[in-house]
């Protein structure tokens, strides 16, 4: 089953942060405000990357030539945007290392928070 599948109108959106819809990384982080050259700035705070084991595992993925981190998140997870879903479930910043080495086992989770059937 696909994370589109299981929530297929996303994760809800905090108000927190209305300028990002729920499938952004950012959504839900704080935004806060700064003043820089007498101008008031807002900003998104930092978002801290979750580390990998907090993710409830639903499948491995084995990386198959001409993949792409877009593609392939549109394809296990519904949106090409979400290839970031896949870097923080995999412990990697830059999202080109996930297809670099065909072979190599990605691991396709829920959102961190979502507990899956190991969880339960």
């Amino acid at each position: 089953m696909t994370f589109q599948e299981l929530f297929p109108a996303g994760l809800p959106q905090s108000p927190q942060s209305p300028a990002f819809p729920a499938t952004s990384r950012y959504s839900g982080l704080p935004l806060a405000t700064a003043e820089l050259d007498g101008r008031q700035v807002r900003y998104v705070t930092r978002r801290f990357v979750p580390q990998p084991e907090r993710f409830a595992l639903l499948r491995e993925h084995a990386v198959a030539e001409g993949e792409r981190p877009d593609t392939l998140a549109a394809a296990e997870l519904g949106d090409p945007e979400r290839y970031w879903q896949l870097c923080d479930a995999n412990g990697v910043l830059d999202p080109a290392e996930l297809t670099a080495v065909l072979g190599r086992r990605l691991r396709i989770t829920l959102p961190e928070g979502v507990p899956g059937a190991a969880d339960a």
